[in-house]
């Protein structure tokens, strides 16, 4: 039974870790979104430094390249072939390869996601997000495209965000940028991965993820791996508060085995 947690990123300024390094992160959180794969597909050597940064049972989320989702419609090629071969490195820590799909990715599109799903690699775990508000007022298409390959949908939950108008620069930013996706509460597999986006105020985003504490407990105990990212438009609470939504769960399910000892920072991270 394990409850993964993270962030978006490993290492922000505003954390003053000891030593800005994933080694450091991975005492305060046992999971990461790869985002920067979206970016850039990392050398084989880059990877197995983040291999032996982390213990055995830390886990990436890692997004498929932009190249791939966004711009290669969704092809299996030589892109795709040498991104599977650089992240090998991570052997059972790469959790599931995440592939974020466009705005413009509609239920229409279904089928050329099915073709490339069935073409992936099956040693590999995978989870789809999708933003076309369309798939979740009917979302039994994409389920049913996702079972096929056994893949999970990766719900991003904006709704503590966009609740009221923002408050503060970082805020006002993430308005701009992050979507406003409709709420999904379900999990497909036995590793349903969630997105959750609140606010800088910390009283607001813990507030906002009542809803997920209850949910996550009972995937536990159905026999779930949870992983619940936490995100707030300025992140600088991100560690401490994924190590918060951790505890709440294990309240509610006390054989959850408690988060490793963190590595102190200079300065100590504060919810308040």
């Amino acid at each position: 039974m394990r409850l993964h947690v993270g962030c978006a990123m490993w290492n922000l300024k505003a954390w003053q870790f000891p030593q800005p390094t994933l080694s450091t992160y991975a005492s305060w959180c046992n999971a990461v979104e790869g985002n920067t794969t979206f970016y850039a597909t990392p050398s084989l050597q880059t990877v197995a430094t983040w291999a032996a940064s982390t213990p055995a049972d830390f886990r990436f989320v890692l997004k498929l390249p932009r190249s791939v989702t966004h711009s290669g419609g969704l092809a299996n090629n030589s892109e795709m072939s040498a991104f599977i071969r650089v992240i090998e490195p991570l052997g059972a820590r790469t959790h599931a390869l995440w592939v974020q799909l466009p705005g413009s990715f509609g239920p229409g599109d279904l089928p050329a996601l099915s073709r490339f799903m069935r073409g992936l690699p099956d040693h590999f775990r995978y989870a789809v997000e999708v933003r076309d508000p369309a798939f979740f007022r009917a979302p039994d298409r994409l389920e049913e495209t996702l079972a096929e390959v056994g893949a999970e949908w990766v719900p991003f939950d904006t709704t503590e965000f966009f609740r009221t108008p923002p408050e503060s620069d970082a805020e006002r930013d993430a308005w701009m940028k992050k979507p406003r996706m409709p709420l999904r509460t379900a999990a497909l597999t036995d590793r349903p991965i969630v997105r959750y986006l609140g606010r800088d105020s910390v009283e607001r985003t813990v507030a906002g993820w009542r809803r997920w504490v209850p949910i996550v407990a009972g995937w536990l105990r159905e026999g779930r791996s949870p992983t619940f990212f936490v995100h707030t438009p300025d992140n600088v609470d991100a560690p401490t508060l994924c190590r918060r939504f951790h505890d709440e769960v294990r309240a509610l399910v006390p054989a959850l085995a408690p988060l490793p000892d963190i590595v102190e920072p200079e300065a100590p991270l504060t919810l308040f």
